[in-house]
Parts: C-alpha cells; sequence; structure tokens
C-alpha cells in the first residue's frame, strides 16, 4: 500500500484549498493595502526554489481582485500543470508581503 503524503507551501498550505471568493478577499486585502499583486508559476512546485517563472508582468494598475482572478485564470489555462501562486509587493518597502498558492495541479 502506498501512502501519499501531500506536501505543505506557503501561508495557506494547512487549509483546505482557497475558493475564488476567499482569494478574491486575500487580494482585496493586498489591493486595499497599497501592495502589487504578480502571479508566478512553477512546474515542480518546491517553496524552497527562490525563483519561479513571473507570468507577465506584477499587476501594478490592478484596482479590483477581479482583475487579478481573471489573469490567475488565464494562467492555469496556460499551464496546466503547474503549481500557481499571488505573491504581493510593498513598493515602500520594496519587500514581499505577501504569498499563497492558489492552484495545484492534480
Amino acid at each position: 500500500m502506498q501512502l501519499r503524503v501531500e506536501r505543505k507551501f506557503e501561508t495557506f498550505s494547512y487549509l483546505p484549498p482557497l475558493n475564488d471568493q476567499q482569494i478574491a478577499r486575500q487580494l482585496q486585502y493586498a489591493l486595499s493595502n497599497g501592495y502589487s499583486p504578480a502571479i508566478e508559476f512553477s512546474f515542480t512546485g518546491k517553496a524552497e526554489d527562490l525563483v519561479w517563472t513571473l507570468w507577465k508582468l506584477p499587476l501594478f494598475g490592478a484596482q479590483s481582485p477581479e482583475e487579478v482572478l481573471s489573469e490567475i485564470q488565464a494562467c492555469k489555462q496556460q499551464f496546466p500543470n503547474a503549481y500557481i501562486r499571488v505573491v504581493a509587493f510593498d513598493s515602500i518597502r520594496q519587500v514581499q508581503t505577501l504569498m499563497f498558492l492558489v492552484y495545484k495541479p492534480l
């Protein structure tokens, strides 16, 4: 009998997968604090990998979570076998302030 151990990732990995409404709330938090969201993907899904591939440029002009969610959906369609995460950047402090996985391939 094989035992499948699920790998854990960033912040919310110990919770059940987030649905679009929950992701939108996290994105709203980031946007309301002036953070710029970016979408990254990786085919290995290793959280310890320092560099994931950036999906387009960071969404500096994003005004609503729906804009970011549509880019997440586009990334899923383009790369269905990739892990996808959202990263939020604080342009004042020049740091990442939020990072969480939004999609894991089956």
